[in-house]
C-alpha cells in the first residue's frame, strides 16, 4: 500500500514524499498489457492473437511509465483529499532523480512541494481612517457639460484666420533650432491643437494668423502643466523629460477649424435625452444635474471602496511561501515564465493573492453569497438595459427562456456572480465604517482614481 510522508522544508512550504512498492503498480501494468494485446492491430497477426512478449517489447516501456505515474498521482491526491491541507494551487513535483525501468521494477519515492496558505487576522474596520470625497454639481459644471455637448453635436467650419480660443489648428511640428532651421533627423509630426491649450502670450501671437503662416517656439514656454505633458506625449517624448521640454519647433499652420456649436432647441434636447420630452433649457439642466449627480455619487463610492481595499491589503499582516509561489508562477500559467519574469511579477501577484484570501474569508464569514434568483434578476436587468432603446412591445415572454440559456453559460454566470458578490462585499464593508465627509472638485476626485485602480 502506498504511503505519503510529510515534512516542513521552509516557511509555509512542505514536502510530500509518495512511496510506492512494486505490488502497487505491477497488477495494473499487467492488466493494461493484456488489454493492449486484445485490441492491438499488428500486421501478420490476427486481432487479439498478438503474443504478450511482442506487446511488451513494443508498448511496455510507455505503459509501465504511465502506470507508475498514475499510481503516484492517485495516492498523492487521495492524501490531499483526506488530510485537506490548506494549500495554494497544485503540488509541484520536485527534481526526482528516479530511473523507471520496465526490466527492473522497483519501489519508488516521488517528492512534491506544497505551498500552505497563511493564517492572518483581518484588521478592525472601526479603526479604518476613511474619507468620503463628494462632488457637488455646480452651475459652472452644467454650463461646461452643455457647451461640450453643443461642440460634440456641432459642425466644423474653416475660418480664414485664427480668432477664437476654440479654434482647432492643424499644425506641422518640425524640430528646429531657435531660428527655425530644421534639425536633421529631428521630430516631424502633424497634429491638431486647440488655441486655448497654448499659453495666453502665445494665443495672442497666433491670433490673426492663417493657413501657410508659421511660428517658432520652445515647448516649455508655449504650453504649461498637463498641456505640456500632452504635447510631449503626442510628439513621442517623455512627459518628465526637461531637456525634451526645452526643444524648439517650427509650427507650420496647415488648416484652421472652428466647431459651430449646436443650437439649444427641442430637437437637440431629445437627441441628448430621447423619450424625456424636454422642451426648455431649464428642464435640460435639471435632467443633466440629476444624471451628473448620480455619476459623481458612483465615483465617490468607487474611491471609498478603493480606500477600503487598501486598508485591508495594507493593514493585514500576511506571509507567503514565496519560493513555492515564484516557482508556481514559472510553470502554472498558459506559457512558461523565466525565473526573472516570475520575480518581476511577484509583487503584483502577491497583492492579488492577499486580496483574494481576505475577500474570500469576509464573504464566507458573513454569508455574503449570491442566490440563483439574484443571478437571474441581474441578467434580466442587463438584457432589459441592452434592449432599452428598442420598442419591445408588451409581449416579453421570450425573456425567461433567454435568461435560462444565459444561466447555462458558465462564463456568463461566473462573471455575473463575481460582480454581484464583490458589490455585496464592498457594501457590507462600507456599512462597517464611518468615513468623514469632504467636498472636492470633480478634477480632484478623478485624479485620485487615476492614481489607484483595482
Amino acid at each position: 500500500m502506498p504511503t505519503v510522508e510529510r515534512e516542513n522544508i521552509g516557511l509555509l512550504t512542505d514536502k510530500l514524499i509518495v512511496k510506492i512498492k512494486k505490488e502497487d503498480y505491477l497488477p495494473s501494468f499487467e492488466k493494461k498489457l493484456k488489454e493492449y494485446s486484445k485490441t492491438a492491430n499488428i500486421p501478420g497477426f490476427r486481432k487479439g492473437m498478438v503474443p504478450a512478449g511482442m506487446i511488451k517489447k513494443m508498448y511496455g516501456a510507455g505503459i509501465f511509465n504511465d502506470e507508475v505515474l498514475k499510481t503516484v498521482e492517485k495516492h498523492l491526491f487521495t492524501y490531499l483529499n483526506e488530510e485537506k491541507p490548506d494549500i495554494f494551487a497544485q503540488p509541484l513535483p520536485l527534481q526526482n532523480d528516479i530511473s523507471i525501468d520496465l526490466n527492473n521494477p522497483a519501489d519508488y519515492d516521488f517528492g512534491f512541494e506544497i505551498g500552505l496558505k497563511p493564517s492572518f487576522e483581518i484588521p478592525d474596520f472601526s479603526k479604518a481612517k476613511l474619507t468620503r470625497h463628494t462632488v457637488e454639481v455646480t452651475e459652472e459644471m452644467l454650463d461646461e457639460e452643455i457647451s461640450h455637448m453643443q461642440i460634440k453635436g456641432g459642425k466644423m467650419t474653416e475660418p480664414e484666420v485664427i480668432d477664437n480660443e476654440e479654434n482647432v489648428i492643424n499644425v506641422l511640428f518640425t524640430e528646429s533650432d531657435k531660428d527655425g532651421n530644421t534639425v536633421e533627423g529631428g521630430i516631424s509630426k502633424e497634429n491638431s491643437v486647440l488655441l486655448k491649450y497654448f499659453t495666453p502670450k502665445m494665443q495672442k501671437e497666433l491670433k490673426g494668423k492663417k493657413a501657410g503662416d508659421h511660428i517658432v517656439f520652445q515647448l516649455n514656454k508655449t504650453f504649461e502643466g498637463d498641456k505640456l505633458e500632452m504635447m510631449l506625449h503626442d510628439l513621442g517624448l517623455a512627459k518628465d523629460d526637461k531637456e525634451a521640454a526645452a526643444k524648439y519647433f517650427r509650427a507650420d499652420i496647415v488648416k484652421i477649424g472652428l466647431i459651430e456649436k449646436r443650437e439649444l432647441n427641442e430637437e437637440f434636447f431629445n437627441e441628448i435625452f430621447p423619450g424625456k420630452n424636454i422642451g426648455t433649457i431649464e428642464a435640460l439642466r435639471n435632467e443633466l444635474r440629476e444624471e451628473m449627480t448620480k455619476y459623481w455619487e458612483s465615483q465617490t463610492r468607487n474611491q471609498l471602496h478603493d480606500q477600503l481595499y487598501h486598508f485591508l491589503v495594507d493593514d493585514t499582516k500576511m506571509e507567503f511561501p514565496e519560493g513555492f509561489l515564484k516557482r508556481w508562477l514559472q510553470t502554472g500559467g498558459e506559457k512558461p515564465k523565466t525565473a526573472e519574469e516570475a520575480e518581476s511579477e511577484f509583487p503584483v501577484f502577491s497583492n492579488q493573492l492577499k486580496w483574494t484570501l481576505i475577500s474570500d474569508r469576509l464573504i464566507k464569514d458573513n454569508n455574503l453569497d449570491v442566490t440563483e434568483e439574484e443571478l437571474k434578476q441581474s441578467m434580466r436587468g442587463e438584457v432589459m438595459r441592452y434592449f432599452g432603446q428598442m420598442n419591445l412591445g408588451e409581449n416579453i415572454d421570450w425573456l425567461d427562456s433567454y435568461i435560462d440559456r444565459m444561466m447555462k453559460d458558465e462564463k456568463q454566470v461566473d462573471a455575473t456572480y463575481r460582480r454581484l458578490v464583490t458589490e455585496k462585499l464592498f457594501n457590507w464593508m462600507e456599512a462597517q465604517t464611518k468615513p468623514k465627509e469632504k467636498k472636492v472638485t470633480g478634477g480632484e476626485l478623478t485624479a485620485m482614481q487615476h492614481n489607484h485602480h483595482h
